[in-house]
């Protein structure tokens, strides 16, 4: 039985045109537990009934009147709130999490369906940078939850290997490539190719012609000349051994590793079918798709030198995508200033005439910023991705050293939690926000962070293997009505709420802060209730309620992408 969905029964049953549907999105999580457990204001029945809600509130408790899952029903101003039978509701919650255990909160609503998450897709041949830590981390916390939910997941790094910066770093080695630079690179690729990078930006202020000579091969690398292949395929091969290094790190898996590149031949049947249909007009040379009529600017899709651009490639990459998978959705985790290159490309697909365009979803997210200033490639002022989860593992180890120096595996549990706290920091607020990363802030043991979450399943494990009894579901559930066992319970209860909504709002920091929530609860739980116990009963009853604490933590941490030490 499902308390909620036993409110819509009531209501249902005396406000016979409601649907379930419509019911249920009437019911409300009161703030504070005086309110009740579950709510139903009475607005929407005041034009029905012409009396005031709060009238109305008083008619409906008479005609409801008692219910055995519920201790007491009562109204309160326009507000009929819902008091559950504490030991019924917990004998539920527990039955059904012990029995589905890692299981517990998943659904099927996205059996039979492809849904493919493209994220992370760093630039070949430049650093793998804090900047990129944002769709990185929020694009896998995506495609985790979308797989508990049931849905055959497809994670795509569309990598950035193709463009005029590449024409730029052919031109560069070109002028500049040494053998003391070859091997510069062969040793530390990213810091050497940025080098190459910065100083043709640099000589481009001097000898403008540079950039006509960038522009110039990467036309001759679109068109196959062989010795572009060869120094593109170079500098792609020795960038991803760098990438992987750092996706390793965070324990990130690619079903997929087609970049721009990957497009290039399938570019002029979508350039011959813009043609067909009507949608390319030339400009100066260059070929656009007019949407001024959309509110949106024209897309320049062909240069005037014939080379295609991000917009081309977009356009080709989903169509193959539709093509070859068939997806119910087709999510792309980047930021919010491409939104209007999103929305030309996904516009130019419905004009093509594909009714799949809107199943293209833009997941935007806001900037990131370090405490002492911005990012900017061009001039070489970047911090790594992976000096910072490095940095971070050794500050975890200087705190492990001083709190815990004889903990097992302490290598393990400093990467654990030093890679954890940044995974954490990283998702606890809406994705749309702007963030300053804060060392001190991602690293405390206390309050609203990783560390602490991680403490906390730690110290369910330590409890765990203390028990000196089997934890069965077959316990005396009266015990767990006190008030701190009943919040972990009702915490508890609301696991699969916040995984849905995480999933409809493309939000993982609603898993993160449930999961800090949660850890709360049972912290005051432990402090209050003593749970290895004398009083065998009382014992098996706490321990099974922090199995299941054990169990949804452990499962939270890992959709966002956490590990979670069992010692600490």
């Amino acid at each position: 039985m499902d308390f909620k969905e036993k409110v819509a029964e009531i209501f249902i049953s005396i406000e016979t045109e409601l649907s379930m549907e419509e019911a249920l999105q009437l019911i409300e999580i009161p703030p504070s537990a005086d309110m009740g457990d579950y709510a139903v204001p009475c607005f929407k029945f005041a034009k029905k009934y012409r009396k005031s809600p709060a009238a109305i509130a008083n008619d409906l408790v008479e005609k409801i009147g008692q219910v055995n899952e519920f201790e007491k029903i009562e109204s309160a101003g326009p507000y009929v709130n819902f008091f559950v039978n504490k030991e019924q509701f917990a004998e539920q919650v527990l039955n059904r999490a012990f029995e589905e255990k890692e299981d517990y909160g998943s659904t099927n609503i996205g059996e039979g369906k492809t849904v493919i998450v493209e994220f992370s897709s760093p630039n070949i041949a430049k650093p793998f940078h804090i900047g990129h830590i944002r769709s990185t981390l929020i694009g896998n916390a995506i495609n985790n939850i979308y797989k508990y939910m049931g849905y055959n997941t497809v994670a795509i790094n569309h990598l950035g290997d193709y463009g005029t910066q590449f024409g730029m770093l052919i031109s560069a080695y070109m002028k500049w490539g040494t053998p003391e630079v070859v091997e510069a690179i062969e040793k530390d690729p990213i810091p050497e190719l940025l080098k190459l990078y910065v100083r043709y930006n640099q000589e481009i202020e001097k000898h403008p012609e540079y950039q006509d000579e960038a522009r110039y091969w990467f036309k001759e690398l679109e068109d196959g000349n062989e010795e572009a292949l060869k120094l593109w395929a170079w500098f792609r091969d020795v960038s991803l051994k760098e990438f992987n290094r750092v996706y390793d790190m965070f324990g990130i898996k690619f079903d997929s590793l087609a970049g721009e590149s990957f497009y290039s031949d399938k570019m002029p049947a979508i350039m011959d079918e813009l043609k067909e249909k009507g949608l390319l007009k030339d400009s100066e040379g260059a070929k656009i798709v007019e949407l001024s009529e959309y509110g949106l600017t024209d897309a320049l899709v062909e240069k005037s030198d014939g080379s295609t651009l991000y917009v081309t490639r977009d356009v080709a990459a989903a169509k193959y995508r539709k093509d070859t998978y068939d997806f119910y959705k087709n999510i792309y985790v980047v930021g919010a200033p491409q939104k209007l290159h999103f929305d030309q490309w996904r516009k130019i697909i419905d004009l093509m005439g594909y009714d799949w365009a809107y199943d293209c979803v833009h997941v935007m997210f806001g900037t990131v910023s370090l405490e002492d200033g911005t990012l900017a490639t061009r001039k070489g002022r970047v911090v790594f991705l992976e000096d910072v989860l490095n940095k971070a593992i050794e500050k975890t180890t200087e705190i492990i050293n001083q709190r815990n120096p004889n903990l097992e595996d302490r290598e393990k549990v400093a990467k654990q939690v030093g890679i954890g706290a940044v995974i954490f920091q990283e998702l606890f607020n809406n994705r749309i926000k702007d963030y300053v990363f804060s060392w001190d802030k991602t690293l405390s043991f206390e309050g609203e962070t990783g560390p602490y979450v991680q403490y906390t399943y730690a110290r369910t494990c330590s409890l765990l293997r203390k028990a000196d009894i089997t934890i069965d579901s077959d316990v005396d559930f009266s015990i767990l009505t006190n008030t701190e066992a009943f919040n972990v319970i009702k915490k508890l209860e609301g696991f699969k709420t916040a995984l849905i909504n995480a999933h409809d709002k493309y939000e993982p920091f609603i898993v993160t802060r449930y999961i800090v929530g949660l850890a709360q609860e049972f912290n005051r739980f432990y402090h209050e209730c003593p749970i290895i116990t004398d009083r065998v009963e009382v014992k098996k009853a706490r321990l099974l309620l922090t199995l299941i604490v054990n169990i949804v933590l452990k499962k939270g941490m890992e959709l966002l992408g956490m590990e979670a030490p069992e010692k600490m």
